[in-house]
């Protein structure tokens, strides 16, 4: 027996109708290099060898061939554990795939270290950047004035921050600087607690604060994750998700396929956006509606608040 969707609709239709369904797919291969060192992220600093990284770049090439072929509509987040844009291959992928008449948006998570004029060869109406500013490594000045050049390119792409006491008073004076379109989210530091004097400081910045502040807890709950998305790791197993290490089979023999369906959750807590938003429960499938994989609400900006956002709406 299949799990109807929380909002009504029907649950998955027959394995050779899914096959033509929009997939979206989470990738991350085994790129772990970045050139920033985040005391909080345990990836940091990093350096991958030659061998690694050829083969990091052989598996992407051999995944954008696989969307390339396919005929149904296709979503990709890139989410490396390192930073992709550095590499020149993930900047070609993006443009790649972002010119495929069959994928509705590619988008990568990226701390903006590296120059965004490539952005100008891809199809900017597919194309979107999640982006995180790091106080600690970067200048200030030097961030914004890459973000301020996307917003001039006209690139689609959300900001954001982890919300470290320290990291405040740089998010406000960010929040400041950029454009009213560009949604700047916050994420809460992994296992922080926060007061409720504190959280009300990172919602005037981000008025969706509440979303990260604490887990959710998921267990039971229906989840989008391993129907209409997918996680999708170097040599081709998929996942649900990147939180649940099962395997439903494999991208490239289409063994995965058969295991599409409606599922529910089977971890206690679910703490990250990239997990989180598919929650059917939490309903935010409408709040960031056309943004979901760049992290972009559909109401922002909106008038009558702060920043645009009422997140009582």
């Amino acid at each position: 027996m299949t799990l109807p969707h929380h909002d009504g609709t029907p649950a998955a239709p027959p394995q050779e109708e899914a096959q033509t369904r929009h997939l979206t797919i989470l990738y991350r291969g085994p790129l772990a290099s970045c050139d920033y060192d985040c005391p909080y992220c345990p990836f940091a600093k990093r350096r991958d060898t030659p061998e690694q990284l050829r083969s990091d770049r052989a598996a992407l090439e051999r995944f954008t061939d696989w969307v390339r072929e396919q005929r149904q509509g296709v979503s990709v987040l890139f989410t490396p554990w390192g930073e992709g844009l550095t590499r020149s291959w993930y900047r070609r992928a993006l443009v790649e795939l972002s010119h495929l008449p069959r994928v509705e948006r590619v988008a990568i998570q990226t701390n903006l270290s590296h120059r965004v004029a490539w952005t100008a060869d891809a199809d900017l109406s597919r194309l979107a950047l999640w982006g995180t500013y790091h106080p600690s490594q970067v200048p200030y000045g030097h961030f914004l004035g890459k973000c301020l050049d996307l917003a001039e390119r006209g690139v689609r792409f959300s900001v954001g921050v982890v919300g470290q006491p320290d990291h405040l008073a740089a998010a406000r004076r960010l929040r400041a600087d950029l454009p009213g379109t560009v949604y700047l989210w916050v994420n809460a530091a992994e296992g922080r607690v926060y007061t409720d004097a504190e959280a009300a400081h990172w919602t005037e910045i981000d008025p969706l604060f509440s979303y990260s502040r604490d887990p959710h807890p998921s267990h039971g709950l229906p989840c989008r994750t391993g129907e209409t998305v997918v996680s999708v790791d170097g040599e081709g197993t998929v996942r649900r998700c990147h939180f649940v290490p099962t395997a439903l089979g494999n991208l490239y023999d289409g063994s995965f396929r058969a295991a599409l369906r409606p599922r529910p959750c089977p971890l206690d807590m679910c703490d990250c956006h990239i997990g989180y938003v598919h929650l059917e429960p939490l309903g935010l499938y409408g709040t960031f509606a056309g943004g979901i994989l760049e992290r972009i609400p559909v109401a922002w900006p909106r008038r009558g608040t702060s920043h645009g956002l009422d997140p009582r709406d």
